[in-house]
């Protein structure tokens, strides 16, 4: 259900259906390890540079957390609703869960601890791989619903900035991407080139 790379290129950490994590040399292009997570995985994130923490949520509603070189996972949290995707700030101080109980959770793992909760009128998770994800600055969360919408909530105040409707039909992904100014500089030289061509169209 999802791959991530693993502190470098050649090594991938994929979580499945059938209740694993595996992680893979590429260049061997073989499974070196795998772990039994007692569950189906639904998404899965690396937390740190040196690719030591993987993170998972789950069918069975926990979110896990694995250190590479031990067997278990540790300080699991639990859920209201089976877990469909996963997303770090770029930071990586913070985890964003989207719930099958129509809501976003918002996680301080420095603490791993639930910080908020995020949710609304109209909003609903529609499959357990619906994906949800932070804005690059990390300010804003965005999430898409069973009806086609795109919701957009603050995490400063957890309120809803704003309902995107287009889509005829049910969500499944979203991402969020800063948009490109055009440096001023740039602005400038393009209206003095517009004014002479308007000089010279009028001579």
């Amino acid at each position: 259900m999802a791959a991530k790379f693993l502190g470098e290129p050649s090594k991938v950490v994929s979580g499945s259906h059938d209740r694993t994590l595996k992680i893979w040399d590429l260049r061997n292009k073989a499974c070196i390890e795998t772990k039994f997570t007692g569950s189906s995985c639904n998404d899965l994130v690396t937390s740190d540079g040196a690719g030591s923490t993987i993170i998972s949520g789950h069918f069975d509603q926990r979110i896990r957390f694995w250190d590479t070189r031990a067997e278990s996972s540790s300080n699991d949290i639990l859920l209201e609703g089976k877990v469909t995707s996963l997303d770090l700030s770029r930071d990586t101080n913070y985890l964003l869960s989207c719930v099958r109980d129509d809501t976003v959770k918002l996680i301080d793992l420095r603490m791993k601890k639930i910080i908020g909760s995020f949710s609304a009128d109209g909003f609903k998770v529609a499959f357990d791989w619906t994906r949800a994800a932070f804005s690059p600055d990390g300010q804003y969360i965005a999430a898409g619903s069973s009806d086609g919408s795109v919701f957009i909530w603050s995490v400063a105040t957890h309120m809803v900035e704003n309902v995107l409707k287009n889509h005829a039909a049910y969500l499944l992904e979203t991402q969020v991407y800063r948009a490109k100014s055009v440096p001023r500089q740039k602005e400038k030289e393009n209206k003095i080139e517009e004014e002479d061509q308007r000089n010279r169209t009028s001579s």
